[in-house]
């Protein structure tokens, strides 16, 4: 017989029912709670760069929402949009652009595509494309963010003004310079007007189109906005804010490309010191700083303040942002450029090796920064010797910068530039020649003629026209360079010296003694005051000193000058350094025109022992001291002197 149930029964199951549900409702809400939660400590995570600790909260979050609230529903984009900043902080492309692509999606579905949420993710997401160098797919997603952005909340939005700088921040990299101000200073204008001129966001406008001024060498136009910002992050945020230590290293950043780094060094010792109280001593901007820092310590030689600054910002960015970040690779690249100076090439070399391995694998290998590690490879190799292995990765470079930036992009004359240098090295003068005028001719029409990049362009087509002998043609173009470099760097600039360094070499060439050694002399005063006594630049303009007054018969002028380039030379580079070499050869040949042959064999065989270990038997340089070691000791042979060194 059916069973028959009585309306008590059913009450009973009804109530059951309610309860189950309300038990269900009540678990899922405490998930939610528990989701909320842990949303909030990984985004601590994120803000201290414990990107490790925040990673599996986040997955988690998503995990609960999805299942209690659905795979589509807002609260899951919002998730997916965090994710998308984690991995995106942590050099995992691949995986934030997936995130960032669904987070989109499902804003579009629940909110429409012209919603503001949704234009915060074409503005993410083209951050991202940015990063990767994607500026074809940038563009238009900051252009779609911008013009929902107007529509949606008008056109004098601060949100808008973000969007505005970003776009710009894109042409920026892409020298598109005017279309990057008017976007800037667009920005600039609605910030001031809905913010006011001392908030934080209106600092951040002023510091961006500080960079671009700065960008274009307009170092006068730069420096009183970057101070503008140091003042409101100082006044509105205080001397121990981290973005008061961006200022400040911002702010040095530009002291330095000057060539004040006396002001430049108490700024990056600031702004560590504000990072690593603010953020904690292993927080990954407290690697930048450390980075920053230690790259001005290379400019000025301090090589052995340098090295552990670049060690630290290693180990910190590894430990961070895991061993393939991109920016482990640029901390490698930079420590790499610090051992190549030094001429220490096998340890620079598997570092540079490395660099180039991370891009290639993070960002593509034909992104911007793998262009770079293959140029500064070339370098290494072009410093070595090794000519064929250098010339197809300078080619490679090249190519991956015109093909992402164009043809007359300024990083192609960089290249052109470096090309040319090898070829020079090579005694290759009719191929030399036309990167030189590509070069000049790239940088005047990317920078305009006043720029110190086409100073130094300049500069190095007036090295190619020395060593053809066309000395008047070399002069013009160096006091080009002189004239530029006053005007945009100020009388005191490193570049400057090395500038009047070269007019001195090429008025010595053109046996103009006295004129050559007023220049040598005001290049030595301007090393010497902004690069201190002990630089090794110092040491080279000793050198080329030496040799002038060589050349006039000054032999007790020039031995004092060699010693003195010899001693800066060991103990700022070591003892066995090219540079050594180099300087153990010049002496070496001054003594034996002086007939004092035992000193002068004891100096040639120095350098021909540093040049075999440092740059191989099969260098240029190597050959040659061995080829006057060898005409030495027919010298001494010939005099009734027996050689003592073998050959």
């Amino acid at each position: 017989m059916p069973i028959c149930i009585s309306k008590n029964n059913a009450q009973a199951k009804a109530l059951f029912s309610a309860g189950l549900l309300i038990f269900l409702w009540l678990i899922a809400f405490t998930s939610l709670c528990q989701a909320e939660s842990d949303l909030e400590q990984a985004l601590n995570y994120m803000a201290q760069g414990k990107y490790a600790k925040a990673e599996p909260l986040l997955l988690k979050d998503l995990k609960i929402k999805e299942e209690a609230l659905g795979k589509i529903h807002p609260g899951v984009g919002e998730i997916c949009n965090n994710i998308g900043r984690l991995y995106r902080k942590q050099g995992k492309y691949q995986e934030a652009e997936s995130f960032y692509l669904r987070a989109l999606e499902i804003t579009e579905k629940n909110l429409g595509d012209a919603h503001p949420q949704a234009a915060a993710l074409c503005n993410n997401l083209a951050v991202l494309y940015h990063a990767l160098g994607k500026y074809a797919q940038a563009e238009p997603l900051f252009m779609r963010a911008l013009e929902i952005r107007e529509k949606a909340l008008g056109e004098d939005h601060p949100d808008v003004a973000q969007t505005c700088s970003n776009l710009a921040l894109l042409y920026q990299d892409q020298d598109k310079y005017s279309q990057a101000e008017h976007l800037i200073k667009r920005a600039l204008k609605i910030e001031v007007n809905a913010l006011g001129e001392d908030h934080p966001d209106t600092a951040a406008v002023y510091n961006i189109l500080s960079g671009l001024y700065s960008s274009q060498g307009k170092y006068d136009q730069a420096e009183p906005l970057q101070l503008r910002v140091l003042k409101i992050r100082e006044k509105v945020l205080g001397k121990n804010h981290p973005d008061y230590a961006t200022a400040c290293n911002n702010l040095a950043e530009l002291y330095r490309m000057q060539g004040k780094y006396d002001k430049a060094e108490p700024l990056y010792i600031q702004a560590l010191e504000i990072r690593e109280t603010a953020l904690g001593k292993d927080h990954p901007d407290v690697g930048q700083a450390c980075n920053n820092l230690a790259l001005l310590y290379q400019f000025q030689g301090k090589y052995t303040q340098a090295e552990p600054l670049f060690l630290r910002a290693l180990k910190l960015r590894e430990r961070a942002l895991g061993k393939d970040h991109p920016d482990v690779g640029q901390a490698c690249n930079n420590l790499a450029l610090l051992y190549q100076f030094q001429g220490k090439y096998t340890q620079a070399e598997p570092l540079q090796l490395r660099a180039l391995e991370i891009s290639e694998k993070v960002l593509g290998k034909d992104h911007s920064d793998t262009a770079v590690y293959c140029q500064n490879l070339a370098e290494l190799y072009r410093l070595q010797g090794k000519y064929a292995q250098a010339e197809p990765l300078y080619i490679r470079a090249l190519k991956i910068v015109e093909t992402n930036l164009g043809k007359d992009h300024p990083n192609a004359a960089t290249i052109c530039n470096n090309l040319a240098l090898l070829y020079r090295a090579q005694g290759e003068y009719d191929r030399m020649e036309p990167f030189c005028l590509r070069a000049l001719e790239i940088s005047e029409k990317a920078l305009g003629k006043d720029h110190p990049h086409v100073a130094v362009m300049s500069h190095n087509l007036a090295l190619l026209y020395q060593y053809q002998e066309k000395y008047d043609q070399a002069e013009l173009l160096i006091l080009r360079a002189l004239e530029i470099q006053e005007a945009a760097l100020g009388k005191d600039h490193p570049d400057l010296g090395g500038t009047c360094a070269n007019l001195a070499v090429i008025y010595h060439a053109r046996k103009k003694y006295d004129q050559a050694e007023v220049i040598f002399n005001r290049a030595l005063q301007i090393m010497k005051k902004t690069l201190g006594e002990e630089h090794p630049t110092i040491a080279t303009l000793y050198n080329n000193f030496a040799l002038l007054q060589e050349d006039q018969g000054n032999y007790d002028q020039a031995e004092s000058l060699y010693r003195k380039d010899l001693k800066i030379s060991e103990k700022a580079l070591g003892e066995d350094h090219p540079s050594v070499a180099v300087t153990c050869n010049n002496l070496g040949d001054l003594y034996e025109k002086q007939g004092r042959y035992r000193e002068a064999e004891t100096l040639y065989a120095r350098a021909w022992d540093i040049a075999k270990i440092e740059l191989g038997p099969d260098h240029l340089d190597t050959i040659q001291y061995r080829a006057d070691l060898v005409a030495l000791h027919e010298a001494m042979k010939s005099a009734g002197v027996s050689p003592e060194s073998c050959e």
